[in-house]
Parts: structure tokens; sequence; C-alpha cells
């Protein structure tokens, strides 16, 4: 069997190789350093508020400071992370630098006056909006080295602020194009996500921590724990669930979106509605668990992520007052991300789903949290490795199962609208897009929603949030 070796191309990939270890190590630091200042500006302002229940009050007023902030500075920037995806897709003028101040002044505000939003928004922007501003200051790169780079910015962003390098960089492939995958950036992406989470933790800012029972002893000869008919038909069926959460938390957003643009004008007045709203939905429901991140609380009664993987941890509706509380906030226009709502709302239906199902509470908490982030993305792989991350290995066969079926029942929607569909998910006919590469959003705009009794675009289709989704 003759053995074919080829200087010329082994000599091509280790500069290929050479190059981006040059260009990505530097950028994840960069970043890695950006979401280090995010995450500790956003302990602070969770604890001021806190400690300062007071501050909800301002919650209206903040919204619309940030939305005079954005009128004023931010035009070129609204669009957020569908601005990343749009440019990474068809590069073109880059994505301008004030992006970062922007994006983590406004979540940083956000928080502080108790809006219901999340990380991974601001972390990828601040990421994509870092990684436009190197590829300036390097005009002899071509078109491919720019998205490569743009890409390499959103695997740090989404490393840094999860500590899930990996997953991050899966997340930057998997995000842009359902159904396909652009394999050629993978090595560049995984090396900016660990140099950006390798940062992030020497600037001494850490994760929280989640943990599930093993059901492997110490003398157990195997790596994963053992499946039964039972327990894949109880994670499939919860599965499916989740993925009808996921699309009915996408179809929320942007339905939401849709209204407030349509009923109130001047933009600098919808998150004062908003942030008025929200005080409602406090006095309706008695508590404020659904402001903020909700990861965690020094109130032992507070349902949280945290308390969702116990018993006990989530009240029936949790998850779905943690959506309603999340949409109107993001829709409305203040700043954020969706993804540790997500998380929350997951987690929340997990513990719900486990009780009904006679499962473990913290292991179908763990596939919620997974699930429906993999459903509203469209990132089943991505969340499938965040899984083993952040939980361990022995359960990667449920977690894969959970997000892939989430991602299925999902449907052709998200709450990142510049997402293109490479491949439908099903070959049937009323799934698959007409028009090749088509966006989410033009999907979206073809097709009635909850929202929409028409068809017709609306006059901005961009689904709100933090900018993340339009």
């Amino acid at each position: 069997m003759p053995f074919h070796f080829r200087p010329r191309e082994q000599a091509e990939l280790a500069w290929f190789f050479l190059k981006w270890l040059g260009l990505a190590v530097p950028l994840g630091m960069v970043v890695g350093s950006a979401c280090a200042l995010f995450l500790w500006s956003l302990d602070g302002a969770t604890a001021a508020r806190l400690q300062h229940p007071e501050l909800f009050w301002l919650l209206p007023v903040a919204g619309m400071a940030i939305a005079v902030m954005y009128a004023a500075f931010g035009k070129s920037v609204e669009a957020g992370n569908n601005l990343i995806i749009d440019e990474i897709h068809e590069p073109g003028g880059g994505v301008p630098l004030r992006m970062v101040p922007l994006i983590l002044v406004g979540t940083v505000v956000t928080h502080l006056s108790g809006g219901s939003a999340g990380r991974e928004g601001t972390a990828v922007q601040m990421g994509g909006s870092l990684a436009s501003g190197l590829a300036r200051l390097l005009p002899r790169l071509n078109r491919t080295d720019v998205r490569t780079l743009l890409m390499c910015g959103v695997s740090a962003g989404f490393g840094g602020v999860f500590g899930t390098p990996v997953a991050g960089a899966i997340f930057a492939l998997e995000v842009l194009i359902i159904g396909r995958m652009h394999s050629a950036a993978l090595v560049p992406c995984l090396i900016a996500g660990i140099a950006s989470d390798q940062t992030c933790l020497a600037w001494d800012v850490g994760h929280t921590h989640f943990h599930i029972a093993s059901t492997l002893g110490m003398d157990s000869a195997l790596h994963l724990a053992p499946l039964t008919v039972s327990l894949i038909a109880r994670v499939t069926l919860a599965a499916a669930l989740f993925g009808l959460m996921s699309r009915l938390f996408a179809e929320l957003v942007h339905g939401l979106h849709r209204i407030f643009r349509q009923a109130i004008p001047w933009p600098a007045c919808r998150p004062f509605v908003g942030g008025l709203l929200l005080i409602g939905l406090v006095w309706l429901t008695g508590t404020r668990d659904y402001l903020g991140l909700g990861v965690s609380s020094p109130d032992p009664t507070a349902v949280t992520i945290v308390t969702c993987f116990h018993p006990g941890g989530a009240h029936a509706w949790s998850w779905l007052l943690k959506s309603v509380f999340t949409a109107v906030t993001l829709s409305s226009g203040f700043k954020g991300g969706e993804v540790t709502p997500l998380f929350f709302i997951g987690a929340a239906l997990g513990n719900v789903a486990a009780g009904l199902l006679g499962a473990p509470v913290d292991l179908f908490a763990a596939l919620g949290f997974l699930a429906v982030f993999a459903g509203a993305t469209n990132t089943p792989i991505a969340c499938t490795i965040m899984g083993i991350e952040l939980f361990g290995g022995e359960y990667t066969v449920c977690f894969a199962i959970a997000c892939s079926v989430a991602y299925l029942f999902s449907g052709h929607t998200g709450i990142y609208l510049s997402q293109r569909i490479g491949h439908p998910k099903v070959e049937t006919s009323g799934a698959v897009p007409a028009v090749p590469a088509e966006t989410l959003r033009g999907v979206q705009d073809g097709r009635p929603s909850l929202f929409s009794p028409g068809s017709g675009r609306p006059a901005d289709s961009g689904a709100g949030s933090d900018g993340s989704s339009r």
C-alpha cells in the first residue's frame, strides 16, 4: 500500500495553524479579558440590586436611558448578534468597535435595575466587535480570513462567559447555518475559545457549578450511565416538550417585539413601557424571582437555576413566568442575552417534567437547561458538548438525545433571525424554504405566527431583545 506524503500540503497546513495561533490567541486573550470585566461588572450590579431593592422602581427610566444612548451612539450596532452573523455570511463594512462599550453598559444597567436578561448576547457581541476591530488592523486578510476571525470572536465570547471553550468553538460553527457547519474554522475557533476561557480564569473570574448525582460507583466498569428503555422514552418525551418550549419562547420574543414597534413609534418609550409592565408583573405575581440572571440568590426560598436541580426547587409555572419576564424585557429594548434565561426556563421545565415522569430531578433539570437552548439556537451539537463540559460525560447519550430531539421539535424558528437554513430539518414540503440559504427572518415573514395572522413582512422583522435577535 503506497504512502502518499505531500510536503507542500503539509507546509500549507502548518502555516495555517501557525497563522491562526498568532491571530486567535491574542484575540482570545482580549475577549477573555472583556468577558472577565463584564462578569465582574454583572456580579456587582446584581449584588447592588439585591442590596438595594428600590433600584427596581427605576427600571422604566433605566430602559429609556439605554434607548437614548443607543439612539445617539448605537444605531449602527442595534442589530446585535444578528449583525455579527450577517457580517460573517457576507463581510462588508465590519462591526463597529463602539458595540463593546454600548452593549456592556446597556446590559449592566439592565441588570442593575432588575431586567430579566442574560449574558451570552453581550459576550458574543463584544467578541465579534473586537474581532472585527482586529481585522481592520490587518488589511491584508482576505474575506475568508475575516469571516474566520469573526467566528473566533463568537467562540471566544461564548467560551469565556460560560467557561465552555469547546462548546463555544462548536457554537460558532453551528449557529450560522442550520444543517451545515463551516468545519475549516474549527481549529481557529477552538484556539480562540481556549485562550478566552483561560484568560477569564486568570483574572480569577469563575463560573457557577452544577452537579448531577452519579449512578456509577468507583469500581464501575462503565464510563456512561446505564440506559433503559424507560429512561430513553422519558428523555425523548421531555425533549419534545423542551423543543416546543424553545419555539414558544422564540415566537413570544419576536411577536412582542413587533407589537412594541407597531404600538409605540418612539423607540425611547418602548423600554419605559416595558419597565412599567415588569413592575406590574412583579405586583401580580408577588415575587422578584424572575428578575435578573436568576442563576442563584441569597434568598433560600427564591427559584433560581441552582434550585431547579433539587426537588421542589421550581414552581409549576416558573418556566412560563421567566419566559414572560424575559420576553417583555428584551422585546421592549433592554439589553442582554437570551441564553441564561433559556437555561432558567429549561431547568425549571425539566424540574416540573421530572416530577410528572418520575425521573431524576437533577438530570432532567440539566436536560432542560441544555435542550431548550439547543432548540432556540438550533445548535444541538454545541449544546451536547456544553453538557459534557458543565455536567461531565456520564450522561452524554441523554444530553445528545435531549438536544437533538428538542432541535427537531423547535422547527424552523429561533432567537437569531439571521441564521440561514442550509438544509431543512425534515424533508417535507411545508418545511423546506423556497429560496436556498433562506434566513429564519425570511421564513418567519412568509408564514403566519402566534402574533401575526398575516403573512406579510412587518416594518422591522428583527426580533428585538438585546439586538441579538434582530
